[in-house]
């Protein structure tokens, strides 16, 4: 039997989603019969090559561990911080001394991976020291607009990418360019723009666009909508 690579996903759920105009933080709404943090853990463990999920929670977080999924051997928490960069490198420095070179960081509210695409994702640890993010082309014309909110001009959008996640890089490098950042008071939108600044490769895998990320309340039907369509597909081939 040929050995597959197993790796470690890390999962920053400290935030809690102004946008989503709710009482409780997005991951913990529900979609499709279970919270939004439930399904996207459970796409992960479902996948062969993912052996652990680390959620990092708020200090002041209370509903995590209720969850039917905390129980899962395989679900392990840790406490981040105020911004998101904060919580990936308090997951970085939990997973430091199991001797992990690569991982992956997800989004919480990601509910609709494909395993295909983190599949592909993953094929780049057997190919160099780089790793990299799901993307999608931009397909829509792009506006910059001014401080008065007026169109300033056209972008042109050949090679312009919708940054995704999972994104997948070398645990240590990561934490290093997440560290260097910091001290330099770098706002670090993803993890890819972290190796950026350090001025390191990170590739591009294509996924598809129904890994969207659950930001505003339409957001949850369209959501519900790709997780039924995935279900319904699985029971025809089976």
């Amino acid at each position: 039997m040929s050995f597959i690579p197993q790796y470690s996903i890390i999962i920053p759920a400290a935030g809690i989603g102004k946008r989503m105009q709710s009482v409780v933080p997005k991951q913990y709404l529900l979609l499709a019969g279970k919270t939004i943090i439930e399904q996207t853990i459970s796409g992960l463990l479902a996948h062969p090559q993912i052996k652990r999920v680390v959620i990092v929670l708020s200090a002041k977080d209370e509903t995590f561990h209720t969850l039917p999924v905390a129980n899962d051997p395989r679900v392990e928490t840790t406490i981040g911080g105020k911004e998101r960069s904060d919580s990936v490198l308090a997951g970085l420095h939990y997973l430091s001394n199991s001797h992990e070179k690569w991982v992956l960081v997800h989004d919480a509210a990601r509910p609709c991976l494909l395993h295909k695409d983190l599949t592909r994702l993953l094929r780049l640890a057997e190919k160099s020291d780089l790793g990299g993010i799901l993307a999608t082309p931009v397909r829509d014309t792009m506006k910059r607009a001014n401080a008065n909110n007026l169109v300033a001009h056209t972008e042109p959008r050949e090679n312009l990418w919708h940054a995704l996640t999972p994104q997948f890089f070398m645990l240590e490098q990561l934490r290093n360019a997440l560290i260097k950042a910091a001290e330099n008071n770098i706002v670090i939108t993803d993890e890819a723009s972290a190796i950026e600044y350090v001025q390191q490769g990170v590739h591009i895998v294509e996924g598809c666009a129904s890994n969207i990320k659950v930001t505003k309340p339409e957001d949850l039907l369209l959501a519900e909508f790709y997780l039924t369509q995935r279900t319904l597909s699985h029971k025809d081939k089976k």
